[in-house]
């Protein structure tokens, strides 16, 4: 017995060692990579000493004497802080995912290669001014400092995968315009599904499906007006893969931006307000910085990890904002190939070679897959990695079209004038954006930035490719594209919505958003006669529905004609019938109108569908808000007949009646049986998590990389969005990237938050420190004046030369 004793105790004794080593490791690995904001640091190459304060937050303001000293100075220290998710996109645009995590993300990487982003970006290079090359190059000598001086502290996620980062080249944040563009195109997402759908239901019901944009009374530019009502829209292949949406890397969908005159505003200046809406994860996708060069340039506002420049924000002069203009970037070319050579294809009568590119692609584990991609004159032939069997599709692209958007956020950086404005904002073709404007000198503005093919037929189809008849004949000239300049009213908002109205000569898309949160952003803005930045604050983070007003009241109509609801049903639709439409996360009402919303969808188009090509279509937000307000509009439309049920034919009030009853008991097997006391935030959800941690939850435990869950209020619809994918109710996933509100009047009033934090290491104290001021609708404040800067430092730093 002593000696099981003996034995038993010592196993003990070394399995808690094991379990302080173990300790002791993962504690090592994850902590390695903090810095010491406050330590001082020398690096090759900086001409001039730096200063770098860091406020409460972390956020960096860097104070440099030239431009090149700034721009090395910001990528050491976004490098401090963001390296490996840098390293994470930059392999999303060159296609290198599968040498990381594994075979799965291979056709991932296929289709990223096809899509040329790096050729683009040498292209870009060698057309830049010198001053964004010299720019780009300094940034990538202080990532390549930072890299060479913490090769043996690098952060966490490097040694779960089991490799280093390469060296950071400049064409690695030019890369960053391609993996825009290609996130920002609707036709690539919404065309997706409809192929399938049509071969499967009738024309009528299809056509219930399509944006009807000439019904859409909103639009942003009043003074233009559009033609072309598309009549019917072709589609194409299988959807993309949903990986990159799981690793946080698919991230872009709508946003809110709009500025008022000093008429408008309290303060005599103007006031200005913009929110990106991306996908919500840690790290989250913008970095905070302020940049100085003493009577030169005082920027700031928020960068995307890769690269040195702000994307959105202000200088001493003007602010900047920017929404997804939702442009029909994409055509499809259906292509005659040649029966003895797969490698040509018919072009105005003769055979053309198409190009090959080889390419082979690094698995992790050390196999090499070679694959061979097509190219025709227009672009990538995509149906022989989509699936499409029976035809040869190729792709014309607006992200292969020449674009430097870069080139132009680096003049915005710099622009002190609405010509300023104008001159530098040209450069957005690929990344089509309505970006708004506001000046100290009491100026406002916004323009549709984008570049918008000229081209022949019904953009919607399919184009034969056997002629040059529907190839693109160049873009509309910047000059005749909509925009607004110190309007009447003295407002400018957009919100993803219909650019223009009829008469407008050019097609830019059929893929806008629906109206509800525009219109409540002008609802409020006509509110007070004057608005303040805290009315802004509020406009921001509200969360009333115009949305719930288009279908309630039938909802409520076709219920009270049923008069033997059980009391559980009875108590709901009485509180449906007294809420306010506000989406706060301790209400019931909201989770009612919610659920009743997607299962009156399941009801509407399953029966068709099936469950396959039902989930498919749930990938898409557009067709779905789309098809619900069709619907709506028509009752009597053959989408309410269960086609599954052949004696007789289903009425949308039956549909109203069975989807209400239906969402009631699911709701009470979630919550309990007494209505009032459900509450939205307790289904809906958020919860920040990171590329690897929100896949392998034995590395979230270890290592502690996801944050929440939280209950929060809000949905799709509402102005200050917390939305989730209809495929996976009520999770939320995207919402509200960032929040500025900037006061021309003083910039040091402003207000900013993000969802996540400066640091993108999990040990960090400043990894999503602002996450609970962004979900409580609170700000930091955002001071740019070197003494209130000073002030408000929790770290400095100092920067020197070798």
């Amino acid at each position: 017995m002593r000696l099981f004793r003996r034995i038993f105790i010592l196993l003990g004794i070394i399995l808690l060692l094991a379990l302080i080593v173990a300790g002791f490791v993962v504690y090592q690995t994850g902590h390695r990579a903090l810095p010491d904001y406050n330590e001082d640091v020398r690096l090759k190459g900086i001409r001039q000493d730096v200063k770098v304060f860091r406020d409460s937050a972390a956020v960096p303001h860097v104070y440099a004497g030239n431009t090149h000293d700034l721009y090395m100075a910001t990528g050491y220290l976004m490098a401090q802080d963001r390296l490996w998710q840098m390293d994470l996109l930059r392999r999303v645009t060159q296609g290198r995912l599968s040498e990381i995590f594994g075979k799965q993300m291979l056709e991932d990487d296929v289709i990223m290669r096809s899509l040329r982003i790096p050729h683009k970006s040498r292209q870009v290079l060698n057309r830049s001014d010198q001053q964004v090359i010299d720019a780009l190059r300094a940034f990538a000598a202080g990532v390549n400092t930072y890299i060479d001086q913490h090769s043996e502290d690098l952060p966490p996620e490097f040694a779960l995968l089991g490799y280093k980062p390469e060296t950071w080249k400049p064409e690695h944040s030019v890369n960053l315009i391609g993996y825009m563009a290609w996130d920002l195109a609707p036709a690539w997402h919404a065309e997706v599904v409809l192929n399938k759908i049509a071969s499967k239901v009738s024309e009528e019901k299809w056509e219930m499906m399509i944006p009807r944009v000439k019904e859409q009374k909103s639009h942003i530019y009043p003074e233009y007006q559009y033609s072309e009502e598309l009549s019917q829209v072709m589609p194409l292949f299988l959807d993309h893969s949903q990986r990159l949406d799981q690793l946080g890397l698919k991230v872009f969908t709508g946003s809110n931006n709009w500025a008022v005159s000093g008429k408008k505003s309290t303060t005599g200046k103007p006031l200005f307000a913009n929110d990106m809406h991306l996908g919500l994860f840690a790290p989250g996708i913008w970095y905070q910085v302020h940049q100085v060069i003493e009577g030169e340039l005082n920027v700031t506002g928020v960068a995307l990890p890769g690269q040195p420049l702000v994307v959105s924000g202000h200088n001493d002069t003007i602010a900047w904002g920017m929404t997804n203009v939702m442009l029909d970037d994409m055509d499809f070319y259906r292509e005659t190939v040649n029966p003895e050579d797969s490698t040509q294809y018919r072009y105005n009568g003769q055979w053309r070679d198409m190009e090959v590119q080889s390419e082979k692609f690094a698995i992790k584990g050390g196999d090499t897959i070679p694959r061979s991609l097509l190219f025709t004159h227009r672009g990538p032939v995509i149906s022989r990695f989509k699936e499409v069997q029976d035809q040869t599709l190729s792709m014309r692209w607006i992200g292969n079209e020449y674009s430097n958007e870069l080139n132009a956020i680096y003049l915005l950086n710099r622009a002190g004038s609405w010509t300023d404005f104008k001159h530098a904002v040209k450069g957005f073709k690929s990344i089509s954006q309505n970006i708004n404007y506001a000046d100290i000198h009491g100026n406002i503005g916004l323009y549709c930035c984008a570049g918008v093919p000229l081209r022949e037929g019904n953009p919607g189809k399919i184009y034969p490719g056997d002629t040059s008849r529907y190839d693109w004949k160049g873009f509309v000239p910047f000059e005749d594209l909509p925009h607004q300049y110190n309007p009447e009213d003295g407002m400018v908002s957009s919100a993803n919505n219909k650019t223009v109205d009829p008469d407008y000569p050019h097609h830019i898309s059929h893929w806008f958003d629906l109206a509800p949160r525009i219109d409540r952003i002008r609802q409020m803005l006509k509110e007070k006669k004057k608005l303040s930045p805290e009315d802004f604050m509020e406009i921001q983070t509200d969360h009333r529905s115009l949305m719930v007003n288009l279908f309630r009241e039938d909802i409520i109509a076709q219920l009270e004609k049923k008069d033997d609801m059980p009391s559980m049903h009875q108590k709901s639709l009485q509180l449906l019938k007294d809420w306010d439409a506000v989406y706060r996360k301790g209400e019931p009402a909201p989770a009612i109108f919610e659920q009743f919303y997607l299962t009156f969808l399941k009801n509407l188009i399953k029966d068709e569908l099936g469950e396959e090509l039902y989930r498919e279509y749930l990938g898409s937000k557009i067709l779905v808000r789309n098809l619900m307000k069709n619907v709506w509009a028509n009752p009597q439309c053959s989408w309410c007949d269960n086609v599954t049920t052949t004696t007789r034919r289903e009425t949308f009030a039956e549909l109203v009646r069975k989807s209400f009853s239906q969402a009631v008991e699911r709701l009470s097997k979630q919550m309990g049986k007494q209505p009032e006391r459900w509450e939205w935030g307790r289904i809906h959800q958020l919860e920040l998590k990171h590329p690897i941690g929100g896949q392998v939850p034995i590395i979230d435990l270890l290592f502690n990389m996801n944050r929440g869950p939280f209950e929060v209020g809000g949905s799709f619809h509402t102005v200050c969005p917390y939305s989730y994918s209809f495929r996976n109710p009520f999770s939320v996933n995207h919402g509200a990237s960032h929040r500025h509100v900037y006061s021309a009047a003083d910039w040091d009033q402003s207000r900013t938050i993000i969802p996540t934090g400066t640091s993108g290491i999990p040990a960090s104290e400043y990894y999503c420190d602002q996450t609970e001021r962004y979900i409580n609708k609170s700000y930091r404040q955002d001071v740019v004046s070197r003494k209130r800067v000073e002030e408000k430092a929790r770290y400095q730093m100092n920067i020197s030369g070798k």
